[in-house]
């Protein structure tokens, strides 16, 4: 009686005094017998197995003094924090609400954020990078990469596991790599993560130079009531099958040749961009632009819907011609693969923030399985919008070497099904941007002033350089493609390829593990990245 009148909270002895103490293997174990549940849920009994934990937890304060710490009751005795309830003096228990594992998503929410992130600018590329491979070869080249960085994002996702004695439940992938490698780690992994967001905000400012001015086009040629052809593959610039130049122009008036100088997607709208993003970049929080997000899996499910419309109106247009090419199709296997394979590092590219996705997932042991469904789900739609647009694409008349870096731009500008997804699409990404600008800053401003908003000077001259070199790809070279696969080359080289190979290595070499067909399959991995990125300059 006199143990049960002492306060749960309240004082613990130390040696001859009494100190308060909020320490939870200081506090005083109690059990209420089991009664009803109170929670929103119909009332049920306390499990018999928090009951015995209880008894356990009874059992080690019965052996142990006070002021003795040899037999405190162990970590695995201690009820998990979904086990944790309030017990009333009037015998119900209220289970703990909130907190994080409140906070934790469901297995279906994280494979779906998952591909939420993955699903960028890529997809508007996979038609292009099939062709640079060849049907056949370029739907194996996807597998392929898909199964290589799928690995890869699991050696990342285990990295934090294979580290002992230190507690790495808030660790990212930046902080393993300075574990193993000294600062040259962390900072390695901070400079190629760089590339891959300062990559997509070049490609993301390409893209909108190219999809406002074909928005612009678009309502210019309505309300002036000018026709234009709407065959697929002539928007503007395209080739004929002969893979010459050709340009179509509706008139050859004033207002027309006037319109054309001051709207023009690689000589003025690059600059008129800058109007826009720019005051943007230099918001102090991006939590704002955060919120439409969501907006990219509307785009994605909108551009699903148009390539399977397409696909069905225009049919299916293949021939099969192994290794040489003919007048309208190109070779099932080429020797530029290489590109694909780096587009298709970028567009599988999750690493630097897998870890922080999957600690909000519910069940952490679903981890492994639930990001290899998202693998398997991005690697369909990958396929899915990249088969059909090349399958579908007219030749004849047209050849498959006309098929262009965003697919899009196969499309005229008066087609209203590809203007509604290039709207949707420039709207999007125009509240994208200012994210990316935010993470850059917060990394590198991070690192370097040891604060994410070091002062407006600072961040100014930082985002004068992303508008800058945005401007400069979007004005001399404005082909998504290429960038894509020379960011993702350069980017997945380290966080891709080297760097979790190399983690596993060590990790399991300091633990006595690593044998010879452990260290010959990581070692290919590490040459495959450096074969993937040297062979972006040569093919």
């Amino acid at each position: 009686m006199d143990e049960d009148s002492r306060p749960l909270l309240g004082s613990v002895r130390a040696g001859e005094y009494y100190t308060d103490s909020l320490d939870p293997k200081q506090r005083r174990p109690f059990h209420v017998e089991p009664r009803n549940i109170v929670g929103d849920e119909v009332p049920e009994r306390v499990s018999a197995e928090a009951a015995v934990l209880s008894s356990r937890v009874h059992y080690y304060g019965r052996l142990t003094a006070s002021s003795d710490r040899l037999l405190v009751p162990p970590d695995h005795v201690i009820p998990s924090l979904e086990d944790i309830y309030i017990y009333s003096p009037l015998g119900t228990a209220f289970k703990v609400q909130g907190g994080d594992s409140a906070a934790k998503n469901p297995s279906i929410v994280t494979i779906f954020a998952i591909w939420n992130t993955m699903m960028g600018t890529s997809i508007l590329s996979m038609p292009w990078g099939i062709k640079q491979a060849g049907f056949t070869l370029g739907i194996i080249i996807i597998i392929l990469m898909g199964l290589l960085t799928l690995y890869c994002c699991y050696r990342v996702l285990k990295s934090t596991k294979s580290i002992p004695y230190v507690d790495t439940s808030d660790w990212e992938f930046p902080d393993v790599c300075k574990y193993y490698f000294g600062g040259f780690g962390k900072w390695s992994s901070l400079v190629f993560s760089l590339v891959s967001l300062i990559g997509a905000m070049v490609v993301y400012w390409v893209l909108m130079s190219n999809f406002l001015f074909n928005t612009g086009k678009f309502i210019y040629n309505y309300v002036h009531n000018v026709s234009t052809s709407e065959a697929f593959g002539t928007n503007g610039t395209d080739r004929d099958g002969n893979g010459l130049t050709l340009q179509y122009y509706a008139s050859d008036n004033s207002t027309e040749q006037m319109f054309d100088r001051w709207w023009s997607k690689t000589n003025t709208i690059p600059f008129y961009l800058i109007v826009l993003l720019l005051p943007l970049l230099n918001f102090r929080s991006a939590s704002f632009f955060a919120r439409f997000t969501f907006l990219g899996t509307l785009s994605v499910v909108y551009l699903i819907f148009l390539v399977t419309y397409k696909a069905i109106r225009l049919g299916f247009h293949l021939e099969f011609h192994w290794f040489d090419s003919s007048t309208f199709f190109v070779p099932e296997f080429r020797s530029l693969f290489v590109q694909l394979s780096g587009v298709l590092t970028l567009a599988f590219f999750i690493h630097n923030c897998i870890i922080t996705l999957m600690k909000n997932n519910r069940h952490q042991e679903n981890n492994v399985r639930d990001l290899s469904l998202a693998y398997l789900l991005v690697g369909l739609t990958y396929l899915y919008v990249g088969v059909l647009i090349f399958a579908a694409f007219p030749s004849p008349p047209l050849t498959k070497e006309c098929i262009e870096p965003n697919f899009l731009d196969n499309f005229p500008s008066s087609d209203v099904l590809v203007f509604v997804a290039r709207t949707c699409l420039l709207f999007q990404m125009t509240t994208v941007y200012p994210l990316l600008g935010y993470l850059v800053r917060v990394q590198l401003m991070g690192q370097i002033f040891g604060n994410h908003y070091p002062g407006f000077l600072q961040v100014f001259i930082l985002n004068i350089f992303l508008v800058g070199a945005g401007v400069v790809m979007a004005r001399f070279y404005p082909n998504i493609g290429s960038i894509i696969r020379y960011s993702g080359a350069i980017c997945g080289l380290a966080l891709v390829f080297v760097l979790p190979s190399l983690i596993h290595m060590i990790s399991l070499n300091r633990r006595g593990e690593l044998r010879w067909p452990s260290a010959l399959f990581h070692g290919f991995l590490i040459l495959l990245g450096v074969a993937n990125l040297f062979g972006q300059f040569f093919m």
